[in-house]
């Protein structure tokens, strides 16, 4: 099932793009669940990191598909974003949000069917392992191969990654299914560590990309066995 969204205020259009988007189902043996919204206002209201493709129409009322791409890419860097529009010079500053593809009104099927090729050909390829999280104002992806580790104070998560820094509310049991437990380990009541960014380990303390972290004492020989375990399961 592949997740769709699409902007889109004249409702003429939006209908031309769910008719293409039902015989691409039936042409392709694929599935879409497609979600409609009015305005690009209302898709980055509460905005959930949970679709794969964004087609989203550049000239509208209340927020321009230009100015909600960009809100959409500080949440979400990983959706695929097609502009439609009748005025292709706009659509050329698409490659600041890192835009796929664009369809000019009217809207074809040939167009719009080659746009689609393009745009799913990378929907289907299994780069990356993502989770997503809630943050002010909306959800965010992480990769998870990118995150160095987790820390909780107060009920609050911390995210550790390579782009920075994301809180969340919750707790250190809410990522008891987010993990592989073979590459991450929980170290001590606050800290679940990425085992690829272990970079030294002395006594009680290990570095973690650049910040140290303790190993509580109960913990240390688990710990050790877990990263003997990890670098020779990386080695082979």
């Amino acid at each position: 099932m592949i997740r769709i969204a699409i902007v889109e205020d004249d409702r003429h259009d939006r209908e031309a793009l769910k008719k293409c988007l039902n015989r691409y189902e039936k042409e392709n043996q694929v599935k879409f669940s497609v979600t409609e919204f009015q305005d690009g206002e209302d898709i980055v209201t509460d905005y959930t990191a949970s679709y794969d493709l964004i087609i989203l129409d550049i000239e509208m009322a209340f927020l321009n598909g230009m100015k909600a791409a960009e809100k959409i890419r500080e949440l979400d860097t990983n959706v695929i974003i097609i502009f439609i529009t009748n005025m292709p010079q706009y659509a050329i500053q698409g490659y600041k949000v890192n835009a796929r593809d664009y369809i000019l009104k009217p809207i074809s099927y040939f167009s719009f069917s080659e746009s689609m090729v393009r745009a799913l050909a990378k929907v289907k390829t299994p780069e990356k392992e993502y989770i997503t999280i809630v943050l002010k104002g909306g959800k965010k992806k992480l990769d998870v191969a990118r995150i160095c580790y987790v820390e909780v104070q107060d009920h609050v998560l911390i995210y550790h990654t390579l782009d920075g820094d994301f809180e969340t509310k919750g707790t250190m049991r809410d990522t008891d299914n987010q993990f592989d437990p073979k590459k991450y380990f929980r170290c001590n009541r606050c800290y679940l560590v990425n085992l690829e960014f272990v970079e030294t380990y002395q006594g009680s303390d290990i570095m973690v990309n650049g910040d140290t972290i303790q190993v509580s004492r109960s913990r240390r020989k688990p710990f050790l066995d877990a990263l003997n375990e990890y670098m020779n399961e990386v080695e082979k």
